[in-house]
């Protein structure tokens, strides 16, 4: 399972679908749409507009056309009274992992949506504690502060680190305390909600980061993955069978709730026995997540990531250049450090969440906000700012999305994240022609509307 599986992964990744469509970054991304792709995305809209959970015009509800895009709370691009911008073409992402099916990406979207209002995910970010925030970063995916050679931003996992009495009072401390004001929807456990915090992080902070540097091939697309060193190393099967539920769990959802935004996963330091744990590992994940995994052996680490990540920014016990352990906070990448413009003494990311704001109407800069709470006061610290690498013509929206905080009531506010309001909870029943047939009847509509 190393060499063959390398091959055979990579032209996975770099091939073609069985729908036609071209897979593997930057393929299926904004700028590198096929017509097929384009005409599906466009079909989804309209869908989606139809049932209420997605709203047209100069200021859309979900904005997938620009590199950046503002995620809604009651009012467009509001979250807790503050405009706030993610990375995510939430429709793509959805197309994209449901294979440009209509029907499916809706209905991943809708339950989404749903899990994500239920639970309070914007709440939950933008209050949790940051001390619990930090000790969910040690069970978890770490930043190591830079990027493949795409761009993306690269994490370190090392499982040995997972030992049972650290899982057990990790999950014992998560039990016993309430992180954040965010109501749940008392079925995802708390140890669990940590976790989508770090997701959070990944769509609202690591992502929008990367998208505006420039010194990138493919520089126009956004960056919507992550890149990921899994570090199997000393653990043994006994641990992984320790470890199953609890990666399981994490693995499932956020396979539901988060779909695209794992690209490739490097396994290394598998052991003998890694046949038995990848038959578990395998069936977590659909098959074109599966197809990004390289199962690596010894020989194969150091030249395999030197083609995808450029040596500098890999850690030296792979076989690269950066001074990076799993514990250490983030290696900030220099072009970052000397690109941004550090506000209030900072020279670097503050520990806890963090998320980017637009800079008056966000056409030159963004800003990054310091957010979650110290000993249950909320803080909201500005760290610093960073230029835009293309301006957006959707940003001439941004004031007018500020604008209506003014009529954001207090009673929203505490709500939380409302994403969106689907009015219409009937099931998806429509076939793939019933939906073809909408869509040029409500484009037709549109355009009456506009030459009367």
């Amino acid at each position: 399972m190393t060499g063959s599986t390398l091959t055979a992964t990579t032209s996975a990744t770099t091939g073609v679908s069985a729908a036609g469509h071209e897979i593997g970054y930057p393929h299926g991304h904004l700028g590198c749409l096929s017509s097929e792709e384009e005409e599906a995305l466009r079909s989804f809209k309209v869908f989606a507009e139809e049932k209420a959970a997605y709203r047209a015009g100069p200021s859309p509800s979900h904005d997938d056309q620009t590199l950046l895009y503002v995620r809604p709370l009651h009012s467009p691009g509001i979250c807790r009274g503050i405009l706030t911008l993610t990375n995510q073409p939430t429709n793509r992402r959805y197309l994209r992992a449901r294979r440009w099916n209509i029907q499916d990406a809706y209905v991943q979207f809708k339950e989404t949506e749903d899990w994500r209002k239920a639970n309070q995910l914007d709440v939950l970010y933008d209050t949790i504690e940051v001390e619990p925030y930090e000790q969910a970063r040690a069970l978890y995916p770490r930043w190591t502060g830079r990027r493949d050679r795409r761009g993306i931003p690269l994490y370190v996992y090392e499982i040995r680190h997972l030992d049972s009495k650290t899982v057990a009072a990790y999950e014992k401390s998560a039990a016993e305390s309430t992180d954040s004001k965010a109501k749940t929807d008392g079925t995802t456990p708390n140890k669990l909600l940590r976790l989508f915090a770090l997701y959070e992080n990944l769509t609202r902070f690591a992502q929008p980061m990367c998208t505006e540097l420039p010194d990138r091939e493919h520089a126009h697309v956004p960056i919507t993955l992550s890149t990921n060193i899994v570090d199997v190393t000393g653990v043994s099967l006994r641990m992984f069978w320790n470890l199953k539920s609890h990666m399981q769990a994490a693995s499932q959802l956020a396979t539901a709730h988060y779909p695209e935004t794992l690209d490739r996963i490097f396994i290394i330091g598998a052991p003998y026995f890694f046949s038995t744990v990848w038959g578990w590992i395998k069936r977590w994940f659909d098959p074109v997540t599966v197809s990004k995994i390289f199962i690596l052996s010894a020989a194969e680490v150091k030249p395999t990531l030197e083609e995808f990540i450029d040596p500098k920014n890999i850690p030296k016990q792979y076989g690269g250049e950066l001074e990076f352990l799993f514990h250490d906070r983030p290696n900030l990448d220099p072009y970052v450090r000397d690109r941004a413009t550090w506000l209030n003494g900072h020279t670097d990311f503050p520990d806890g969440p963090l998320y980017w704001v637009p800079v008056d109407d966000g056409k030159a800069a963004i800003e990054c906000i310091a957010i979650g709470s110290v000993n249950k006061t909320e803080r909201r610290e500005r760290v610093c700012t960073l230029p835009r690498a293309f301006p957006s013509k959707q940003a001439e929206t941004a004031p007018a999305a500020a604008a209506a905080t003014t009529t954001t009531t207090e009673a929203d506010l505490q709500a939380g994240v409302q994403s969106l309001a689907i009015a219409d909870e009937k099931p998806v029943s429509k076939d793939a022609a019933e939906i073809s047939e909408k869509v040029p009847e409500a484009e037709a509509a549109k355009t009456a509307t506009v030459s009367a």
